[in-house]
């Protein structure tokens, strides 16, 4: 079954909405000049009731942030994983030892120093200049679906409920990651979209296994 990660939560309603909806994963980015970006102080209310709840992981995603503070901030929040998606390096990676996923901007060359040994194994998203991602560009399916074929990925950029299905029949990545693709404006999750989104990724499984 395709994982499903959605991204960019900022309130306690959104990450309610986005689990009810049947999310695996549920993000929080933590990088300032993202319009996703939530204080640690609003994702310690909002992890006080998920953690509770029980039915999604947590995900804290970072840009170029040191090994301390990602440390420090999922150990006071109880988050499950760190999502680097700035330009981390593997020291950096290894230096999580083993919460830390890396995130790629575009088709990655030199995969093999980034590999994390669980799932997920990395992310691949759209490459634009400029951008960290959250950028709602697709990003490119062929040589994810490649990748796919040899390591647990997810898969984010521009996945909208429209798409997502056939993202799945294409890549059959280990999980797919939406932010933008949910929501009704920049930051704030649109919880029909969001079901639409999880009941699009499931319909398109059973079409794949007919």
């Amino acid at each position: 079954m395709t994982r499903i990660k959605i991204c960019g939560i900022k309130t306690l309603d959104d990450a309610l909405a986005a689990v009810d909806a049947g999310a695996d994963l549920i993000g929080f980015n933590f990088y300032p000049k993202s319009p996703r970006y939530v204080e640690v102080g609003m994702v310690r209310n909002i992890m006080s009731v998920v953690r509770e709840d029980g039915r999604a992981k947590t995900v804290g995603v970072f840009v170029n942030a040191s090994a301390e503070e990602i440390r420090a901030t999922m150990d006071t929040l109880g988050l499950n994983l760190a999502q680097l998606h700035g330009d981390e390096t593997p020291e950096m990676l290894k230096a999580l030892e083993g919460k830390a996923f890396k995130a790629f901007r575009g088709i990655p060359e030199n995969i093999d120093d980034f590999i994390r040994n669980d799932v997920p194994a990395f992310l691949v998203d759209a490459s634009v200049k400029g951008l960290y991602g959250g950028s709602g560009v697709t990003a490119d399916w062929n040589g994810a679906a490649e990748l796919a074929k040899k390591y647990p990925l997810l898969l984010a950029g521009g996945l909208t409920p429209e798409n997502v299905a056939g993202a799945v029949s294409r890549v059959k990545p280990w999980g797919v990651d939406v932010a933008s693709g949910v929501e009704s404006a920049p930051g704030e999750k649109d919880p029909g979209k969001m079901m639409a989104f999880v009941q699009a990724v499931r319909d398109g499984e059973k079409k794949d296994q007919a």
